[in-house]
Formats: C-alpha cells, sequence, structure tokens
C-alpha cells in the first residue's frame, strides 16, 4: 500500500499524545519528532548519544514547538532492567503511550555473506532487530492504556525483496516484517495498530553510505516524507493493521 508524502499538520491534532521514537537525533528520526511536536505530541526522543540528542531537543524548542523528553539508551547494549525502567517511567509520568516509531537501526557492511565479519552481524542484528522486539514486548502495557494506539516499524525494499550484498540489514529488515506481521495479528482485538513502513529513498547519512556515488541532490530529504509518518499515526487516518506500506517518491 502506498502512502501519499504529504499531510496538513493541524496545530493540537496531537495534543495529550505521547509518542516514543528511536533514532530521533537526526535524520528521519528528527524530521518525524519536529512534524509530531508541530501537531502537539510529547515525542520521547530515544537516541544512544546524548550530545547529539540535546541539539536535537534545542532544534525542537528553538521552533517554538512541544517540548519533547531525552531519553539516552543504546539499544545495543540495553538490559530487560532498562527496558523495565523505561516502561515504568512512562507509565508513571504519562500513564499511557500513543504510538511508537521503531526508526532506529545501522547498516552494517554491504559485502558477501562468506566474508561478513561475524561481530557486526550480531551488532546489527540486535540493534535492528531484538532490540525492536525487546523494547515493544515491554511497551505493550503502556501502549494498552491508550484507545488508539499505532505502532510503526520502519523498513526496507531489501527487506522485501533479497538483494545481493545487503547482508545483515537486509536479513534485519526481513525479520522485522516477520515480528510486525505476527505482533499485528497477536494483537488484532486491541487498540493497538502495527505496520511496517518502507519510506524510500532518502537524503539520510545511511544512505550516503549506501550509495556513495549518487546525486543526493536528487533525492528527497527527510522532511518531504515525515508528514506521511505522522499522518499513520494520527487518529485522523483510516486504522490499519498489519499492512506493508510504502511512502511515495
Amino acid at each position: 500500500m502506498i502512502i501519499e508524502r504529504y499531510h496538513t499538520i493541524k496545530k493540537d491534532e496531537f495534543k495529550d499524545k505521547i509518542v516514543l521514537i528511536t533514532g530521533a537525533n537526526r535524520g528521519f528520526g528528527l524530521a518525524i519528532t519536529m512534524d509530531l511536536a508541530r501537531a502537539g505530541a510529547t515525542v520521547i526522543m530515544l537516541g544512544r548519544d546524548l550530545g547529539s540528542l540535546e541539539y536535537a531537543y534545542d532544534a525542537v524548542v528553538d521552533a517554538g514547538l512541544t517540548e519533547p523528553i531525552l531519553y539516552p539508551l543504546d539499544l545495543e547494549g540495553a538490559t530487560p532492567e532498562n527496558y523495565q525502567e523505561l516502561q515504568d517511567n512512562i507509565l508513571s509520568q504519562f500513564g499511557k503511550l500513543d504510538g511508537v516509531v521503531h526508526n532506529a537501526s545501522i547498516l552494517g557492511a554491504q559485502m558477501p555473506i562468506e566474508q561478513y565479519d561475524i561481530k557486526l552481524w550480531y551488532s546489527t542484528l540486535q540493534i535492528n532487530l531484538s532490540a525492536p522486539f525487546m523494547l515493544t514486548q515491554f511497551l505493550i502495557p503502556a501502549l494498552s492504556k491508550s484507545n488508539d494506539a499505532r505502532v510503526i516499524f520502519m523498513s526496507s525494499s531489501v527487506g522485501r525483496e533479497a538483494r545481493a550484498y545487503w547482508g545483515a540489514y537486509s536479513v534485519s529488515k526481513f525479520g522485522i516484517e516477520g515480528f510486525a506481521k505476527t505482533l499485528s495479528e497477536e494483537l488484532e482485538k486491541t487498540h493497538i495498530s502495527v505496520n511496517t513502513v518502507n519510506p524510500g529513498k532518502m537524503r539520510t547519512e545511511m544512505r550516503r553510505a549506501a550509495y556513495p556515488a549518487e546525486d543526493s541532490s536528487k533525492v528527497p530529504l527527510p522532511e518531504e516524507k515525515s508528514q506521511a509518518i505522522v499522518y499513520l499515526l494520527s487518529s485522523l487516518s483510516p486504522k490499519i493493521n498489519g499492512e506493508q506500506l510504502s511512502i511515495a517518491d
């Protein structure tokens, strides 16, 4: 299913809504954060590096948008205790969670499986697949407190159709697709919907690393596609569940 890029963001559309975004400190995560804050949401910005999170926080506040919450957490090394603490903090401070955007991921390496570094394989699968599983598991109690909770997993074209040399990144995105579909079936009769989104081409650091010879001036900025995620998180959009979505190029 193709989702159009643009959504007219209404002031206070997300008033009193709490949304957690991983990898919120840069690129697509920061663009989504800005748009959600513009719509009145309180965004929990989760990222590994506190310094870049603080820089992103300043960008949101300086723009006069709804003040976000910073939550530094290293997804590669996070433990069940860390996720339990996050759950406790959300429930005690807000009493609910209205949305999660699993945006954080790493590219790993583009090389043949035969030559793939084993440590890098484990790290990529941990950050891109195992961490989203654990984070989601611990956030379900908070999501269950919302009357319309939406969970979005960022996917990729190489997580839907295999492509040589994309290694652990591709495998992790195939895993995310399967995990999201399983979860959507389990939560079908609840107020929580689960979908995957392939955002397509965007001018991010990850894409520059993956396509170093590409003319980036012809690639859309993250800000040109972030409104589509706001639309999918909004109660004004039809509630869909268990779908593979793609943002229009």
